[in-house]
């Protein structure tokens, strides 16, 4: 059994097509859809190409579609800064008919991938969507979250950098971002079965950068620019999560 696991997409249509193209080579037996699918600017288009794929494919919910859902219910989203609750709020205007399919996701989801085991998908940990940690975490402020889930295998995201470490006796999988990767421009995804292999894509970044912009996305020049064809540095955003993780934590 081979599983594809795309997370982060955050409606990048042109990266989420380069890696289907991809992930059709592969001949996946299923995707999982790991959260964030928003907010991005081509929302509707890239929830259209992921819901007519032709092998099944399984959703979970990030943080992007909380915050989203928030504003669909008409509350502002507490764990949104400020200064970015206008592209929450344009997303939510965007996609009234998807607010049953968001609130349908699940947090997480397992699935048994011979020879891996039980795989567990979550998007930040299972516990929380929203907390942070990456590959240089200490491993004593992971155990107490990854050693009683029974799962040989964790695969997550939300930080946007992948990894592949152990904590404990749990093999921990960060599939990094579609949409959105911190370090060489392209995309990011993760292919599951028989072993682990993080995979990058790389595409037409002029190409897509062209049609981003030609989209109603407000903040489409900015995303282009920041996020497509010139990334943060992974050592960059390390630093920053370092002071970010667990702020969220119980």
């Amino acid at each position: 059994m081979r599983v594809a696991a795309i997370y982060d997409i955050h409606a990048n249509l042109p990266a989420l097509e380069a890696v289907l193209q991809e992930i059709r080579q592969a001949e996946v037996d299923q995707v999982i859809v790991g959260g964030d699918v928003v907010p991005g600017p081509l929302p509707k288009e890239t929830l259209r190409c992921l819901l007519d794929l032709p092998v099944p494919t399984q959703f979970i919910y990030g943080n992007g579609e909380v915050a989203v859902l928030e504003q669909m219910a008409g509350r502002d989203p507490s764990a949104v800064p400020e200064q970015h609750r206008p592209i929450i709020r344009w997303t939510a205007r965007q996609l009234p008919e998807y607010e049953p399919l968001f609130a349908a996701w699940p947090k997480t989801i397992r699935i048994e991938i011979p020879p891996l085991g039980g795989v567990l998908f979550c998007h930040g940990t299972p516990r929380d969507e929203n907390e942070i940690f990456t590959g240089l975490t200490a491993e004593d402020r992971l155990l107490p979250i990854f050693e009683a889930l029974n799962a040989p295998v964790i695969v997550c995201g939300h930080s946007h950098m992948q990894f592949d470490r152990m904590v404990g006796n749990t093999r921990v999988v960060n599939a990094g971002s579609v949409g959105m990767p911190f370090g060489e421009p392209g995309a990011d995804w993760l292919l599951l079965g028989p072993g682990v292999q993080l995979r990058h894509t790389s595409y037409d970044l002029t190409t897509a950068a062209e049609r981003i912009r030609e989209s109603d996305y407000p903040e489409a020049d900015d995303f282009v620019a920041r996020y497509l064809l010139q990334p943060p540095a992974e050592d960059a955003m390390l630093k920053a999560f370092a002071h970010a993780e667990w702020r969220s934590a119980r």
